[in-house]
């Protein structure tokens, strides 16, 4: 046999050429990043998976080419169980029908029940109905549970939502509404429509709302009515804790309590301890006694019937014909008694008072009144304007009747001052103690007490033109008026002297401590807040109380003295 050694030599090149690019081959292998094997994980969370059934038949030309399932039909997909009494399985396009006992669980705190659902499993959503009357679609997330005629329920964002009419709830609170829908993994739901949140303490109506589950936390975002025993709240943004019964109020909400309205740009309610507080342009009216407070922050406690509010603060008195403005740097108010027949309220008013009404205007440090004597009393230099009338005094008690003023009480160093006509010419009244007395709000009599000086000039009644100045002391005084003008004077045994219009000491013209502090006077509602003080060294020294016996003693020696001594009455 002849070997051919060319060929011997083609086939050894042949077989190391083989060899190098298997080599070469195995190399590149091991160089070259792998390439990623499919993920048959990932393809088996797409698929829709038949796990069991009691019957399964299939004819292509007939139920839509599905695959007919019947008795204890169970499903998995992506890790949610689904069960039904029969389905069509449509595996072509990965979703299926399912009728009669529908249930879905998902982990082990979601399930959906309903009497039909369709699911797709490539978009991982289920479409829920019920037919049987008085029962509904229901979504079981924990605690919360979720009821509707119809529900769609998308697991890829974790949400159902329904269209006609809906039910969630929540432990004690239940919110229904027309649209809504509930995030099962952020417990987050959101209702639209008629919208109706009931608890056991409260209720609110709106629009629109947001509620966690969670947190137990109702977010407003649209016109809401709370209703709270007597309280009612309307607010059109705001947030409201459930559990803790709990309010955050913006956007000028309004708390209405029993006849009591508070308003605000912001207002804070704590409703199981009955505390409310606003912030900004706050508006408390009390339509029951007919007045109101202004400022730019109140506090308010219902248990206890205690208010204050401070920061541009004003009350307003709107009981009469025309209202009385107060302004203090702080008002308080404090409730006795209360929830008794017995209740009544002391207001608290400090510091740098000033009133403004439009027959009577008041400036001191502080003030407080009282409902249940009806008595308000003005603290540290007081004084008090009406119409062309000065009265001032260490202390001043005003006691109301049906609101408008019966009779006042001036209490050491008292001081009435009338501005006459006549330039520079005032009718003046000196004391230790004054009392005044009022018809239908305006002054009748007033009576000076105690080492009392007058100056006063007597008027002619033919033309009214002045007839002179008298200057005299006396035990007591009785003034009369008329019109809101001085009549006549009355005193028992007077020591004193009249000058003729032409003769009048200069000196005698005045009372020592006479001022006419019109400089202080408000001279509007607007102009309450601007504080004027005294000038330099006209503020009142308290003195020293001596002892003479009451007020209302002094007035019974002055009394006897009237039978014991002459008296003397003074007319225009």
């Amino acid at each position: 046999m002849r070997i051919d050694r060319h060929s011997i030599i083609e086939k050894g090149r042949r077989s190391i050429v083989m060899v190098l690019l298997c080599v070469l081959c195995l190399a590149v292998s091991a160089v070259m990043p792998s390439r990623p094997a499919t993920s048959k994980k990932k393809e088996d969370s797409k698929r829709v998976y038949l796990i069991h059934s009691d019957e399964l038949f299939y004819d292509q030309w007939r139920n839509n080419g599905a695959q007919v399932l019947r008795g204890h039909v169970q499903f998995e997909h992506d890790g949610a169980r689904l069960y039904c009494d029969s389905a069509n399985f449509y595996e072509p396009t990965n979703s299926f029908e399912a009728w009669g006992n529908v249930r879905m669980v998902q982990g082990d705190t979601l399930s959906l029940t309903s009497d039909f659902g369709y699911y797709d499993g490539n978009d991982k959503t289920l479409e829920a109905k019920t037919f049987t009357p008085g029962k509904q679609v229901e979504l079981r997330n924990r605690t919360t549970t979720l009821y509707t005629d119809t529900l769609h329920f998308d697991r890829l964002d974790n949400v159902g939502y329904y269209n006609e009419w809906g039910k969630l709830v929540d432990k004690s609170t239940t919110l229904t509404s027309v649209h809504g829908e509930y995030h099962t993994d952020t417990k987050d739901a959101f209702f639209m429509d008629d919208v109706r949140m009931v608890d056991q303490k409260f209720t609110l109506t709106t629009d629109t709302l947001i509620y966690n589950t969670n947190s137990r936390r109702a977010h407003i975002v649209g016109p809401s009515d709370i209703l709270s025993g007597k309280s009612h709240i309307y607010s059109e943004q705001g947030y409201y804790s459930t559990d803790k019964d709990q309010a955050e109020l913006l956007n000028r909400s309004i708390l209405n309590n029993d006849g009591r309205t508070l308003t605000g740009d912001s207002i804070w309610y704590d409703g199981m301890k009955g505390v409310s507080e606003a912030f900004g342009n706050v508006v408390y009216q009390d339509s029951v006694n007919r007045n109101a407070l202004y400022c730019n922050y109140g506090y308010y406690n219902d248990s206890t019937g205690y208010s204050m509010c401070t920061d541009s603060a004003m009350a307003v008195d709107f009981s009469q014909r025309d209202s009385l403005f107060m302004h203090a740097d702080t008002f308080k108010v404090y409730t006795y008694n209360i929830d008794t027949d017995s209740v009544y309220r002391v207001m608290h008013g400090y510091n740098k008072v000033r009133a403004y009404r439009i027959d009577l205007q008041a400036v001191c440090d502080s003030l407080v009144y009282n409902t249940k004597d009806s008595c308000m009393t003005l603290y540290s230099d007081p004084i008090v304007w009406n119409m062309n009338q000065q009265l001032l005094g260490e202390e001043i008690n005003v006691y109301m009747k049906d609101s408008v003023i019966d009779h006042a009480h001036v209490v050491s160093q008292a001081f009435s001052v009338e501005k006459l006509r006549e330039d520079k010419a005032f009718n003046q009244v000196s004391s230790q103690e004054m009392f005044a007395y009022f018809v239908k709000g305006e002054m009748h009599e007033a009576r000076a007490v105690g080492n009392v000086k007058v100056v006063f000039y007597p008027e002619e009644e033919s033309d009214s033109s002045y007839v002179g100045l008298i200057s005299m002391t006396t035990e007591e005084l009785r003034m009369f008026f008329n019109k809101r003008k001085l009549d006549y004077i009355w005193a028992p045994a007077p020591e004193g002297i009249m000058y003729p219009m032409s003769q009048i000491p200069p000196e005698k013209r005045y009372l020592e401590g006479f001022y006419w502090f019109d400089y202080v006077r408000p001279v509007s509602k607007q102009d309450i807040f601007n504080w004027r003080p005294k000038a330099e060294g006209t503020r009142l020294k308290p003195q020293k109380k001596r002892s003479g016996g009451t007020s209302l003693q002094r007035r019974q020696r002055g009394d006897a003295s009237r039978s014991k001594n002459h008296s003397i009455e003074l007319r225009k």
